[in-house]
């Protein structure tokens, strides 16, 4: 037998666990939703046809293209998402009145707390459900933090001779 015509390597059987490899998906607050998702592909399609794979067969096995067609387009579907979360997160911060903004950066600290806290309880989780668990509070809180640090990046860029919201002078008139 021709040592050449053995395979080398042994084939990766993937399973709908797999799509959890990474991060989980990053969730987009309704404020900023329609700019942040607008022209993104949700592979909305290629989940459909996984799951009708899935219904036909029965089991993961079968359906390995479609697991690593939506795998890999959820990665690039969640990486500019979280791209487009920050930009936005970072415009809100230079953009809106400065008291709105810092009203903004104290909701996500709070958020980020809770997460904090649920993640902690979550350590006491056993199992497969512990882990699902956990993999999705830790997404959520370092999507969070980056989010939070994205905003006060804009709230710490705003122009040193930007008026407080406060203020009431008309700067413009003395040009």
């Amino acid at each position: 037998m021709d040592v050449d015509s053995q395979p080398t390597m042994e084939e990766t059987i993937l399973v709908g666990d797999d799509l959890m490899m990474g991060p989980p998906s990053p969730l987009v607050p309704p404020e900023i939703a329609s700019h942040v998702l607008e022209g993104v592909d949700l592979c909305d399609e290629i989940l459909r046809n996984l799951f009708l794979c899935l219904q036909i067969n029965d089991v993961e096995p079968f359906c390995q293209d479609e697991i690593a067609l939506y795998r890999q387009c959820a990665e690039r579907r969640d990486k500019e998402v979280r791209k487009r979360l920050l930009d936005s997160e970072c415009k809100l911060g230079s953009s809106m009145p400065l008291d709105d903004a810092k009203e903004r950066a104290a909701q996500l600290e709070s958020e980020v707390t809770s997460l904090e806290r649920h993640l902690i309880l979550a350590s006491g989780v056993g199992g497969i459900e512990g882990f699902r668990q956990r993999w999705s509070l830790h997404g959520r809180l370092t999507d969070t933090k980056s989010r939070l640090e994205s905003l006060k990046k804009g709230i710490d860029g705003r122009k040193k001779d930007e008026p407080t919201s406060g203020s009431t002078s008309k700067r413009w008139f003395f040009r």
